[in-house]
């Protein structure tokens, strides 16, 4: 009798398809991840009283000033850039509660607009810039 054998995977070498497959669910990811964090915002909003409140309202305020650091850190490598924007995300977030209590003007709802405002501030910034560079590129050529 003679046994087959299925041309399995050595262990630490990855298949050839793996890497595909995990860029295919990056947007996936980065969709679930902007609805999390939407519906964060919103109960903070809001004021609902449920127990997703905390949990979905704190990866807002990681994620939002997250994403628009990393943005702005394009040349760094994908693993500094991450460090570099979740430092910056807790900074963000510190320097947002601390103007706030010296002023005396605390509210959660504030700090939820607060974060959100600088973040789609530096977004936007971002976005002028590349496009103030596009036009400047096609004036030039």
């Amino acid at each position: 009798m003679q046994t087959m054998r299925s041309k399995a995977s050595t262990p630490g070498v990855p298949r050839p398809g793996a890497r595909d497959r995990a860029r295919d669910l990056l947007p996936l990811f980065a969709g679930a991840a902007v609805a999390v964090g939407g519906v964060g915002a919103m109960l903070a909003l809001v004021d609902l009283d449920s127990p997703l409140r905390g949990p979905f309202t704190l990866f807002f305020l990681i994620a939002a000033p997250g994403a628009a650091i990393a943005a702005a850190l394009r040349a760094l490598e994908p693993w500094g850039r991450a460090v570099a924007a979740v430092a910056g995300s807790i900074a963000v977030n510190m320097l947002v509660a601390q103007a706030m209590l010296a002023l005396h003007v605390w509210s959660v709802r504030g700090g939820v607009v607060a974060v959100t405002v600088l973040s789609a501030l530096v977004l936007l910034l971002l976005e002028a810039q590349r496009l103030r560079r596009h036009a400047v590129r096609k004036w030039t050529s």
